[in-house]
């Protein structure tokens, strides 16, 4: 969030060092508007969870620790994920971090939402500010990208600053929860490559684990 992902302004801190250098350190942005923009996507975004839309052909970074909130700064990917399965996650856990169950094969053409632990406490709502743990894995190569667990922080952000997938796939989650999220790259960082471990049209897998909600 340690951070990387997408944005509607620049509020949130989603990662620390990595992802917003890549889920936290963040200056946000919208990653939303890119899917609006007629010049660079082919269909308008989602207008609810689990709807698919063409993804923005600009290629663009977020600063250091974005995993859910993208930044402005760009960067030069390498090839295209679209079209790529997706395989386990490989690598070692951060420290504390729970695993994430990948669906190994065909990458997610809608958001797929499935709680691993139902929380007890407050419900989120649309709009709402959370405070999570996270942890993200790129769908076509099975890195962790970006990680809340590195710095041992949890982050807290607004759910109108991130990338849709988590605007759409969080609310209805209680606190004490946690929920595995698949989101397809039309709903994260559509063509654009946000860090070198998220290349164009990169599906994207969240575990998240919500401590907090106002």
């Amino acid at each position: 969030m340690g951070t990387t992902q997408i944005r509607r302004a620049t509020t949130g801190r989603l990662r620390r060092s990595v992802l917003i250098g890549a889920v936290v350190a963040i200056a946000l942005t919208s990653a939303a508007c890119s899917s609006n923009d007629t010049t660079k996507t082919a269909a308008q975004s989602p207008t609810s969870v689990g709807q698919g839309s063409s993804s923005s052909s600009s290629t663009s970074t977020p600063a250091a620790g974005n995993g859910a909130a993208g930044g402005p700064s760009t960067t030069t990917a390498s090839g295209s994920a679209a079209g790529q399965n997706c395989v386990a996650m490989v690598g070692p856990l951060p420290s504390g971090a729970p695993d994430v169950p990948v669906v190994v094969g065909p990458a997610p053409t809608t958001l797929v939402i499935k709680d691993l632990r139902e929380g007890t406490g407050a419900t989120v709502a649309a709009g709402s500010t959370v405070t999570v743990n996270y942890i993200g894995v790129a769908c076509t190569t099975g890195k962790i990208f970006d990680s809340s667990y590195t710095t041992g922080q949890p982050v807290t952000f607004g759910l109108n600053q991130v990338i849709k997938g988590w605007t759409d796939g969080l609310p209805g989650m209680k606190v004490g929860g946690s929920r595995l999220l698949g989101i397809p790259s039309s709903q994260a960082y559509g063509n654009r490559s946000p860090s070198p471990d998220i290349g164009p049209n990169e599906p994207l897998w969240f575990v998240v684990e919500l401590t907090a909600v106002k």
